[in-house]
């Protein structure tokens, strides 16, 4: 079901009524898909794919950003002089 952002403002308690009955709400804003809302416990894809074993979590984070460069002007100048 799609529902324009002002309508699911105006009739929240309904729509989320609706969501508890297991309906998935589409928000929509000026016609295009925003946010979805969806009933709780209901597994999402990436967690019925990982359930199934055809893509698994990450086993390490990122690692850590490399140091700030020190510079002695703006960004925007910088950026100038390799544009040119």
């Amino acid at each position: 079901m799609d529902v324009g952002v002002r309508e699911l403002r105006d009739g929240l308690s309904r729509h989320l009524a609706s969501v508890r009955e297991g309906h998935t709400i589409t928000v929509t804003d000026h016609g295009r898909p925003v946010a979805r809302i969806i009933p709780a416990g209901v597994p999402t894809r990436l967690e019925q794919l990982i359930d199934e074993g055809k893509v698994k979590r990450a086993s390490r984070r990122k690692g850590k950003r490399p140091a700030p460069i020190e510079t002695a002007g703006a960004v925007s100048d910088l950026v100038d002089q390799q544009r040119r």
